[in-house]
């Protein structure tokens, strides 16, 4: 990804945070076809000392060929805040008319090697967590209230995914180069 210095994310935690506010990750491989990208919404577990960028765990249907890159690096793209800017936002007396439009936009790369996992229990448990964490804003609907036949057909029909994260980066481009009246309008103008 082409960072410029202003815009460099270079806290590891508020790129972890950005993932766990936006937890559609859009998984990129290298598939049959070529690049191939699945959109795929994931649980952040927080760094340790064994992955001291953090684990990304998911699962898919065992239909989906991304569980069969075992193994292979792969990128996973989370975006979080984007708007368009218009150049009528700055102060375009001062700049000599000499603005452009632009995109806003905090974004972060995770890299990492895949790992499929069949375990039952370990999916079942993904599952709960994953659907607890973007439950509790909601109504609260737990996996354990469908009814328990149905979810361990649903769990075989299912891999684990599991990518410790080996290199983070990120881009937070929110106008850090222009100046604060114009930052505050640009603010105002993605409200």
């Amino acid at each position: 990804m082409y960072v410029t210095s202003p815009f460099a994310a270079d806290s590891q935690s508020d790129m972890l945070a950005l993932v766990a506010a936006h937890p559609l990750g859009a998984l990129v491989r290298t598939g049959a076809g070529g690049l191939e990208a699945d959109h795929i919404p994931f649980e952040l577990v927080p760094a340790s000392s064994d992955a001291p960028y953090g684990v990304l765990r998911a699962h898919v249907a065992r239909a989906n060929p991304v569980w069969r890159s075992e193994g292979r690096p792969v990128l996973v793209l989370f975006q979080g805040a984007s708007s368009y800017v218009s150049p009528l936002l700055y102060d375009l007396e001062a700049a000599g008319g000499r603005a452009v439009p632009t995109w806003n936009y905090a974004v972060v790369h995770a890299h990492g090697r895949l790992r499929a996992i069949e375990d039952p229990a370990w999916i079942l448990g993904q599952m709960s967590r994953l659907t607890r964490h973007l439950e509790d804003a909601r109504a609260g609907w737990k996996v354990k209230d469908a009814p328990r036949d149905y979810i361990d057909r649903i769990v075989r029909a299912t891999v684990g995914i599991e990518i410790v994260i080996e290199r983070l980066e990120g881009k937070f481009k929110m106008s850090q180069n222009r100046t604060p009246d114009e930052r505050a309008r640009v603010l105002a103008a993605m409200r």
